[in-house]
């Protein structure tokens, strides 16, 4: 991906994480869909380089290794015998935020240094902070598809690119594994495919849907108006996570962020008592930690369910503040997280008023 293409995707990440940066949390890269084609891990926060060559193809039978992809389902009557059986495009029916999701691109017809297109419209989020990238068997790395943005009066479009080149035909067919994932917001995905076959020629797939959802998170026990005495007794509430979506989810973290100041004085950890209640283990105080330069402060909660966390599942934080008689009477901007890797799905404000008496 070019350096100008990066920068809609890195902005828009940058934007959907800052709940979870006000947090304090460090949060590493999300998981690969099970089944997908031997991905090489990358470093936390880094992004692969697309090589400037061709795709990769291999015959469709070599290269289905994406178990537990989506089914292609019968193009629809409106698209002609001669543009179908040309290009074909799969996408998994549910695309969970934070999880790579299956996809890919099959080719009956020979591509000379063609280029595939990936038209995105997004349903409830920005196509900015849409992720995709293909599968290249040379290297055996994931590496990101060339993204550009319709327009900034279109925040719901946008297009993917990569360059193809493959002595495919109806006989022969060859296919690149892709994966997708979102990183904002709910909603639904809508995605066409086409190739450019070098020779002037244009071949179009019908488009896939996918939906993309996230787990339900709730919490109780801190109304509206909690506020917390120095020294006085500490206030319970609970965080619950339930998968409410098809998919397994690995590395859920959950945390926990403070930040005040009065006077000159800001909020340091030795001011508030965090805990947690951990089944089998009773009350564990949790260590908030100092966020840097950021006088604020976080802490990583302790995981309480199995992992990775299945459908249906529910992980319970349940959690109990105090505050030191020590600390500064001010009014404190506070709040709970959760996420895989490094994508944030849900934040919740937890402010509070800390008073003398």
């Amino acid at each position: 991906m070019t350096r100008t293409a990066q920068r809609p995707v890195r902005a828009r990440r940058a934007a959907v994480g800052s709940a979870a940066l006000a947090a304090g949390l460090a949060m590493a890269v999300g998981a690969a869909a099970p089944g997908q084609a031997a991905p090489v891990p990358t470093a936390a926060g880094t992004r692969s380089v697309p090589g400037c060559g061709a795709a990769a193809m291999v015959p469709m039978a070599a290269a289905r290794t994406t178990a537990g992809a989506a089914t292609e389902a019968a193009p629809p009557s409106g698209v002609t015998d001669n543009a179908a059986p040309k290009v074909s495009y799969t996408l998994a029916p549910e695309a969970p935020i934070g999880l790579w999701s299956s996809s890919d691109v099959t080719l009956r017809t020979p591509v000379s240094r063609g280029t595939v297109r990936l038209d995105v419209t997004t349903h409830g989020f920005s196509a900015a902070s849409l992720m995709m990238q293909r599968y290249v068997h040379k290297t055996h790395r994931w590496v990101d598809l060339d993204a550009k943005p319709v327009g900034s009066a279109h925040p719901d479009r946008g297009t993917f690119t990569f360059p193809v080149s493959v002595a495919a035909g109806p006989g022969r067919p060859a296919e690149v594994a892709l994966r997708v994932q979102a990183i904002d917001r709910p909603g639904r995905l809508t995605v066409a495919a086409s190739v450019n076959d070098g020779h002037g020629h244009t071949y179009r797939a019908p488009a896939r849907n996918a939906v993309v959802n996230r787990p339900t998170a709730t919490v109780t026990g801190w109304p509206r108006g909690t506020a917390l005495v120095r020294g006085g007794a500490a206030k319970e509430f609970t965080l619950a996570v339930k998968n409410t979506t098809k998919r397994a989810y690995p590395a859920l973290n959950a945390g926990y962020s403070a930040y005040g100041q009065s006077n000159g004085r800001a909020l340091a950890p030795k001011d508030l008592m965090l805990e947690q209640y951990v089944p089998g283990h009773g009350w564990q105080r949790v260590t908030l930690l100092p966020g840097g330069c950021d006088p604020g402060m976080g802490a990583q909660l302790i995981p309480t369910a199995k992992s990775p966390l299945a459908p249906g599942a529910t992980a319970v934080y349940r959690m109990r503040l105090a505050v030191a008689g020590s600390a500064p009477v001010t009014h404190v901007e506070a709040g709970v997280s959760v996420g895989t890797g490094d994508t944030s799905f849900f934040y919740r404000t937890l402010p509070f008023p800390i008073r003398a008496k």
